[in-house]
């Protein structure tokens, strides 16, 4: 039991350290915040009546929920590189030499990174109200807030894993931004999956943002694609698939 509350407790430190971190830096909180409310403004209101003709109903009830994942994995997979600003600057070095298991820390970070992602979508999803979205059944929030969560969980865990294999923080935000734009594109939060060509239909089903985006959607706007119990299903197994390699990858760390 007291092996499991100091467990804990190491946690609790590194979760609570890269939320003050995050929120410390004004110019970081409205960068991250840029970016997704332009696409929402920018694109809902101008491809709004392209999509509205076409019989796609209203744009910015399609795109909002699919805003709010850009949002989560920018944050979220962007929450690595502090892994290399730790190693560079000894932080990092300070921490694996404590008598704790290397888990933990990669836990802690990861659980840190996920909840300032999470509550950057929120912020947006309280910015979509404002320009009009509306859900379609409040009741339903919970769900949406759920896989936002579990999004988060896994794009961290993902880049402190990539950030794990790295050491040159100019390297980072290329691979990640090579890896980011594929998976937001192609998840289906711009446009809608039915219809696409085959070769990208099969590509959309093997991206995993594809699934959170869905199942986003689908909890705020009620349109769904996979399902809810696919989309929850394949985004849980990839939290603990990215969490274990993640913990892996981390342990193999050398300062």
């Amino acid at each position: 039991m007291e092996k499991i509350k100091r467990y804990g407790q190491i946690i609790y430190i590194l979760w609570l350290r890269q939320i003050k971190r995050h929120y410390r830096s004004r110019a970081r909180v409205v960068g991250s915040l840029a970016q997704p409310i332009l696409f929402l403004v920018a694109l809902g209101f101008g491809f709004g009546p392209i999509y509205q003709r076409a019989g796609g109903g209203d744009y910015i009830q399609f795109i909002a929920p699919g805003i709010v994942a850009m949002s989560i994995i920018f944050t979220a997979m962007f929450a690595g590189i502090e892994v290399i600003y730790d190693k560079q600057f000894g932080f990092l070095k300070e921490t694996l030499v404590a008598p704790v298991k290397r888990w933990n820390i990669m836990l802690g970070r990861t659980l840190g990174g996920a909840t300032v992602a999470t509550i950057q979508g929120l912020i947006v999803l309280v910015i979509s109200f404002l320009i009009g979205f509306r859900p379609d059944n409040l009741w339903l929030l919970p769900v949406a807030i759920l896989m936002m969560i579990l999004m988060a969980t896994f794009f961290t865990a993902l880049g402190t894993a990539i950030a794990s294999k790295l050491e040159d923080m100019q390297a980072f935000p290329l691979i990640i931004n090579f890896l980011i734009m594929p998976l937001f594109f192609l998840s289906g939060a711009l446009f809608p999956l039915e219809g696409l060509p085959r070769t990208i239909q099969i590509i959309t089903y093997l991206d995993p943002l594809s699934y959170g985006v869905d199942g986003i959607r689908g909890a705020l706007s009620s349109q769904l694609h996979f399902g809810f119990s696919h989309d929850f299903g394949i985004i849980i197994i990839l939290v603990f698939l990215a969490l274990g390699i993640g913990s892996w990858l981390f342990s193999k760390i050398e300062v």
